[in-house]
Parts: C-alpha cells; structure tokens; sequence
C-alpha cells in the first residue's frame, strides 16, 4: 500500500467505517481523524475508529499522504479550506460524497495545486454518527473514482488499491456519467421516500395512527430509507439538482403511465413492468448487492 497515513475528516458513518475499515484490512497503516463536533471527536476516540483523533482539522492532515473528506458534500469546500495550509506536498485528497461534478469544483477551487482525486463508495446505511461505522461496510460494495482529466495515472491507481483493500469493487467514470448514474440509483428512491413518509404523515392525524400501526413491509423499507441523514441529503439534492430534476422528470412521465394502466384496467401493461422489474431485482442479488433473506442480511450488522 502506497498510503501510509491516512487521514479522514468527519467521523460519521463513512468516515467511522473507513478508519475502522483501515485498521482491519490495512494494520500498518496510521490514522488520524477530525470531527466538527467535539462530542463525536470524543464517542470516535471512545471507539477507537482511528489510532489518533486531533482536536484540529490541520493537526489531523499534518502528516498524512491521503486524506479522505467524509462530510456533506455541501460543506467540502470549506473542509478543504480549513486544511489547505498543513497539508503535504505530494499527499491525495479525497472524498466519499455522492454528487461528483460538485465535489471536483469545490476541492479544485479549494486546494490550486493539491492532486485532488474524487471518490464514491456506494456503500451506507440508514444510520449516521460516529456509533454506526463498522469495519465491513464496503464489503462487495462499488468505489466509483471519478479522477479529472489531469490526474497522476499512479495516483489514480493506489486510491483504487486502498479502496480494493478495504473490500470494495473499484470503477473509473466521467463526474458527470456518475451523477446521472446515482440520480437514478440512490438520490431519487430517496426522494420517493421521504416523500411518502412524508404524505403518510401528514394522514396520521386523518387515521388516528393506523397509518404507523399497521405499516407493510413496503412501507417500512421507505421509513428504512427516508431515516437517513437529512444534513447529507439535503446537500446531494442542491448540489445534484439537474441530474435529479431529469430523472424525476422521467419518473413523472412513467408513473403517469401507470396511472393510465390502471384507470382503463389494462392488466397486461401492469403485468409486464411488474414482472421486469422483479427481473431486475433478481439481478441486483445475483450482483451481491443485496441479500435475498427477509431481512436484507442487514442484522449482520446489528451492534457493530
């Protein structure tokens, strides 16, 4: 491994399980760490989720050949700002945000010089703060880099190296292909959640509570995901917003068909996108990422 110190800022989810993730699959490798609130900087030191947490973002960077921003990506600009002046010469700076053409704009702007390369795992789960990382979260997991035209070819290649030895599945893509690849994938079925949530909430006074007491399966995995972090998404819509706004667009149009499906009962329509995408399903498992059982494998990780 090329990086021997590494250094995460945010000590979130991702961070948490990044720091975790290197000291099991990378022992040899040190790592400090910085969190904005001092009482995740104090649970992240009781978790021991790296071997050093530094009271200063630039005391955390000071040494480090990589450093990975794991915050909203709505506050990475003023991250990197924050460390630009204790930063190394010849170090890496990355992320793990989900909106990459923002992310590239504001860390170039923020570190002229720096050899910035983005990064996404497309790993998480509903869960944030410094209690929820574990060590296996990218397990079989995609890390998208998304590297600018300018990039250290042998850069480029020991990030892909770390995140290989941490488990994840490492893919090059254009920013912009990856924004529109994840508005698809993770930032609308997010926004379909909380908006259902949301309308259900808003019938609970209407229901005297039956819309909670006798919620479906369908409905618990939209509460699943509509628990996330509202700091993080909030900043993946703004920062993703025209390749969100496109793919709802889309959405619109296909539930619109839908709608006439069933308005006219043409049963055969509503069949065949049924049955495609419970063919598409099937294909996600065969990928490994998801599990069949009824609970996902997600108890797995209960308690880690």
């Amino acid at each position: 491994m090329s990086f021997r110190s590494v250094a995460i800022i945010g000590l979130g989810l991702l961070g948490g399980s990044t720091g975790l993730a290197v000291q099991k699959f990378l022992p040899d490798v040190q790592t400090t760490g910085w969190d904005a609130n001092p009482e995740t900087r104090a649970r992240a030191t009781e978790r021991g989720l790296v071997h050093t947490v530094h009271d200063s973002a630039e005391d955390a960077v000071r040494d480090a050949d990589l450093v990975i921003l794991c915050v909203p990506v709505g506050a990475m600009g003023a991250a990197a700002a924050a460390i630009a002046p204790a930063l190394r010469a010849d170090v890496v700076v990355s992320d793990v945000g989900s909106s990459k053409q923002f992310v590239a704009k504001a860390l170039a702007e923020a570190l002229p010089g720096v050899a910035v390369i983005p990064a996404h795992p497309v790993a998480g789960t509903e869960r944030s703060g410094p209690d929820a990382g574990f060590a296996t979260l990218f397990q079989k997991r995609w890390c998208i880099i998304t590297p600018p035209a300018d990039a250290d070819p042998a850069q480029v290649a020991a990030l892909s190296q770390f995140w290989e030895a941490l488990g994840a599945k490492v893919e090059l893509m254009d920013a912009q292909h990856h924004d529109l690849v994840l508005a698809v994938t993770s930032h609308l079925p997010h926004l379909i959640a909380y908006t259902i949530v949301g309308t259900a909430d808003d019938l609970e006074g209407v229901t005297q509570s039956e819309v909670i007491k006798y919620s479906a399966g369908g409905f618990r995995d939209f509460t699943r995901i509509a628990a996330s972090d509202p700091t993080m998404w909030r900043d993946v819509f703004l920062s993703n917003k025209d390749a969100v706004l496109e793919m709802l667009q889309r959405f619109t149009e296909d539930l619109t068909a839908l709608q006439r499906s069933i308005r006219v009962g043409d049963g055969q329509a509503l069949f065949d996108q049924f049955s495609r995408t419970r063919a598409i399903r099937r294909s996600i498992i065969e990928e490994g990422q998801d599990d069949a059982r009824p609970d996902f494998g997600r108890s797995d990780h209960a308690g880690s």
